[in-house]
């Protein structure tokens, strides 16, 4: 494997970063060169620099190998997590250095967990840049290269295969630039409308803006200590829940659906079970409330219900109320859409509702087997017969997710959690989603972890955000030869 070829293909994926770090001080700038100004540009140069040194030293190459495809992708979230700390390192504030490292591979993974105790000391600058690596992180650092490499042929191909997960490709019929080019417009249109949206139902641009790419990259930071529940507004709670909705959907099924094609969001069956989850948990939990005595009627209960479904579902993780003070019925059907989340292909983390439905299905298929041994049945999703090996992948891969759980679990009440919250943000940081329940609920923050258990969370952020197996594979010394 040729190491040279890795260096020069991460030192793109800098200058991408360079870029919005630039576009963030200019932010800055325009808010009468708040204090965030000299870090973001300074930060900015060097990332600049640090790009640039492959690009001049390593000579280009036509084609990748499918083990440096891999490299280029997982090095390039790893170097992204540790080039996203400049700006708060230098910026100082809460940002120690662990701190510095929680905050930006919980940006880039999308999960929206942040040990920030007060958010809105933080400059506009240096909000915008919080933002945007959860904003390019949504995507994948990997795909906004892609974009600006029109040439590289063979080598883009390997690499959006890589950066694309199995099942998120099975609603994309296109050649891989055309892929690329869907993902990213139907990222930038969504946002775009998001914006608008939360604009019209009272932000103001800034806020809107922030907002809205928190939401599609479904991340959940704020630029609010207490989140959505600052603006205490029913409109915007709406806005959010559509665009998290949307976020949460496979994006070639998004295109398809705006362009009329036949497998859109409707005709989708994994469509439908997303929509299902949503629909059922949210009136579980809104009569659940009701009968509780914790809101006054059942509509308020269904408003906040639908919300915190939607917003755990997605892995989004913005909130209203501290749910916490749910019942426990409550909590728990949100820890089963903490794990199950959105579908793939969309900018959600956790299980996936396409594994849920394959197991599901595969349970089904085992139960009738057994009923008729001599009968051959097959496992199905939109009536196409589901492959046998795919079928393997998918079984190991939640065994391999609930396997961490596990031991996320296991070492966060090692180092003096409790039960609710060591479970809970095992599975929020897993699942990318990011507040958990007890010491880390939806209206707290990890600020309070030790030094060893946030470490910790940010090795299951990158291992949930690359599927397990693609981070896990680097530690393997004989797959290098």
């Amino acid at each position: 494997m040729r190491i040279s070829v890795v260096i020069r293909y991460i030192g793109i994926i800098l200058l991408v970063l360079a870029a919005f770090m630039l576009m963030s001080a200019g932010i800055a700038y325009v808010s009468n060169v708040d204090s965030s100004y000299y870090p973001l540009v300074m930060s900015s140069l060097l990332t600049l620099l640090l790009g640039c040194f492959p690009l001049i030293f390593v000579p280009s190459s036509d084609s990748i190998s499918t083990k440096e495809g891999y490299c280029i992708v997982v090095g390039s979230w790893l170097v992204a997590s540790v080039v996203g700390m400049f700006p708060y390192l230098m910026w100082g504030g809460e940002f120690t250095v662990i701190n510095a490292w929680f905050e930006s591979v919980s940006g880039f993974t999308t999960t929206g967990a942040s040990i920030l105790n007060n958010i809105e000391a933080l400059p506009r600058g240096l909000l915008f840049w919080r933002m945007a690596t959860c904003w390019i992180g949504g995507v994948g650092v990997v795909m906004f290269a892609l974009i600006i490499l029109p040439s590289i042929g063979r080598s883009k191909r390997m690499l959006s295969s890589v950066e694309l997960s199995s099942l998120a490709k099975d609603n994309f019929n296109y050649r891989t630039q055309t892929i690329v080019r869907i993902i990213l417009i139907t990222y930038f249109l969504v946002t775009a409308v998001t914006t608008i949206g939360l604009k019209l139902a009272g932000m103001c641009w800034f806020d809107a803006l922030c907002h809205a790419m928190s939401a599609c990259s479904t991340c959940g930071f704020s630029t609010k200590n207490t989140s959505i529940a600052f603006f205490n507004s029913g409109l915007i709670e709406f806005v959010l829940i559509v665009a998290m909705c949307i976020a949460g959907l496979h994006f070639g099924l998004i295109y398809a659906t705006v362009t009329g094609k036949h497998n859109n969001v409707f005709r989708s069956e994994v469509s439908r079970v997303y929509f299902t989850i949503i629909g059922v948990s949210s009136v579980l939990i809104a009569i659940s409330l009701w009968l509780s005595d914790i809101y006054p009627t059942l509509w308020l209960s269904l408003r906040s219900a639908l919300f915190h479904t939607v917003s755990l579902f997605t892995t989004t993780g913005f909130a209203t109320v501290d749910c916490n003070t749910w019942t426990s019925f409550a909590i728990l059907i949100l820890i089963f859409c903490s794990i199950v989340c959105g579908c793939a292909g969309s900018t959600s983390g956790g299980l996936k509702v396409d594994r849920f439905l394959v197991a599901a299905k595969m349970i089904r298929t085992r139960l009738r087997a057994q009923r008729h041994p001599d009968a051959i049945f097959r496992t199905k999703i939109d009536g196409v017969v589901q492959d046998e090996d795919m079928m393997g992948v998918v079984m190991v891969y939640i065994v391999a997710y609930m396997l961490l759980i596990l031991i996320g679990t296991f070492l966060n009440t090692l180092f003096g959690a409790d039960l609710m919250t060591g479970f809970s943000a095992a599975v929020s940081c897993v699942s990318n989603v990011g507040p958990g329940f007890g010491e880390i609920g939806t209206m707290s923050n990890y600020s309070l972890m030790p030094i060893v258990t946030k470490f910790n969370l940010t090795l299951l952020m990158l291992l949930g955000r690359l599927e397990i197996f693609g981070l896990i594979q680097l530690f393997f010394i004989r797959w290098w030869r």
